[in-house]
C-alpha cells in the first residue's frame, strides 16, 4: 500500500500547459492518449454583468449631476480680452501644470505619447500576471531595481524642481518600501494588504496620484503668470 495522494487544485494562466490528468491502466493494457489542440477562448460572463451595472450607474449619475448643477462656463472667448491665467480644462490641467516644468515638446509630446504607447504595448507582456505580491519573490533583486529607479526618477524631478510631482512620489515609494518589509503572515492588517499587491497595482496608484495632485495643484493653486498663489487668499 502506498500513501494516498492530495490533489490541490492550482492556478494557471494557460490550461494547457498547466491541466493534470489522472489515467489508471490495468496490467494487461497500455496507456495511450489522444488530444487535439483546440482553440481556446477565456470569458468572463459574471464581469459583464457588473460592466453594464457600472455604465448604467454612471449614467445616471451623470444626468442627474447636469440637471441639478449648472456647468461652470464662462462667457464668450474675446480675443481682446484674454484670461490671466489661461487655464485648460480640469481634465488637461495636469499636463499643463507639467508645461509649467518641462519643454513643450517633453511635456506636450515625449510624456503623452510614452503613456500612450506604454498602455498598448504592456498588456502584451507577461508581466506578474499571478498577481503576486511585488516583493514576495525575489525580493533582495527587485529591491535592488526598485532602489535604482526610484532614486534614478526622484533625481530627475528634483533637477527639474517639479516638487509637485516628487512629493507624491516619495510618499509612494515609502508605502513601497513598508511592503517590501512585511509579509502576508504580519500581525498588521494594512501590512499585509500592502504586501499583497502587485507591480501593476502600484503603478496605477502612483499614476492616479500624481495625476490628482497636478490637477488639484493646476486648478487651486496657480494664479496671473503661473504663479504659486494660495487658494483662501483669492
Amino acid at each position: 500500500m502506498t500513501e494516498p495522494k492530495d490533489f490541490v487544485a492550482g492556478v494557471g494562466s494557460d490550461i494547457r500547459k498547466s491541466q493534470k490528468r489522472v489515467l489508471f491502466v490495468t496490467r494487461r493494457t497500455s496507456a495511450q492518449v489522444k488530444v487535439s489542440d483546440e482553440e481556446q477562448v477565456q470569458t468572463f460572463p459574471e464581469g459583464l454583468l457588473r460592466i453594464a451595472l457600472a455604465i448604467e450607474i454612471l449614467a445616471i449619475a451623470l444626468v442627474l449631476i447636469s440637471l441639478f448643477f449648472n456647468a461652470p462656463l464662462e462667457g464668450i472667448a474675446d480675443p481682446t480680452n484674454t484670461p490671466n491665467p489661461a487655464k485648460a480644462p480640469w481634465y488637461f490641467l495636469g499636463l499643463q501644470e507639467m508645461l509649467h516644468y518641462f519643454p513643450p515638446v517633453v511635456a506636450g509630446v515625449l510624456i503623452p505619447t510614452v503613456l500612450v504607447v506604454a498602455l498598448v504595448v504592456i498588456p502584451y507582456f507577461n508581466v506578474n500576471i499571478e498577481a503576486d505580491g511585488l516583493f514576495l519573490k525575489n525580493r533582495r533583486r527587485r529591491l535592488s531595481i526598485f532602489y535604482v529607479a526610484a532614486l534614478g526618477f526622484s533625481l530627475f524631478l528634483w533637477f527639474f524642481d517639479v516638487y509637485v510631482a516628487l512629493v507624491p512620489t516619495l510618499i509612494v515609494a515609502a508605502f513601497m518600501l513598508i511592503a517590501a518589509f512585511s509579509s502576508p503572515h504580519s500581525s498588521s492588517r494594512s501590512r499585509r494588504y500592502l504586501a499583497s499587491k502587485p507591480v501593476s497595482w502600484w503603478v496605477m496608484t502612483w499614476f492616479l496620484f500624481e495625476l490628482i495632485v497636478l490637477t488639484i495643484v493646476g486648478t487651486f493653486f496657480r494664479g496671473p503668470g503661473w504663479s504659486w498663489v494660495l487658494p483662501w487668499r483669492g
